[in-house]
């Protein structure tokens, strides 16, 4: 699975499994997307990288750093501080992904401005 910025400084690929998305409605989710962010996860290692040098890293809190295109502002990643794993955000991937949102969290933060839809655990025929 392949992946980009906006402006295509920062090109990467996945590799191997990937988390279904989770959609996170925290505050600070909401402030540096803009909305809400939805992401998918991989091991870092099996994260590639091309451009890495126009990846500008802000650490958010104490638990986790946030990676964005230095040259046209696109939030591409989210790593926590011990964990060996990056979440990408779902809406720079590139094509089809077969993904789709599994989880919702902090929803008790999430904005007054929109509705959450159900998300069902039960698959439907």
């Amino acid at each position: 699975m392949r992946g980009q910025c906006l402006c295509g400084a920062v090109q990467y690929r996945l590799h191997g499994s990937i988390r279904p998305v989770i959609a996170c409605h925290c505050i600070q989710c909401r402030k540096t997307s803009g909305h809400y962010v939805a992401a998918t996860q991989v091991k870092t290692a099996n994260l590639e990288i091309e451009g890495s040098d126009a990846i500008c890293w802000y650490q958010s809190s104490d638990q986790a750093r946030r990676g964005f295109c230095s040259t046209c502002g696109s939030q591409l990643f989210w790593q926590p501080r011990d964990k060996d794993v990056t979440s990408v955000m779902a809406g720079t991937l590139d094509g089809n992904t077969g993904l789709a949102i599994e989880q919702q969290i902090y929803c008790e933060d999430k904005g007054d401005y929109y509705s959450l839809p159900v998300l069902s655990a039960e698959k439907t025929s």
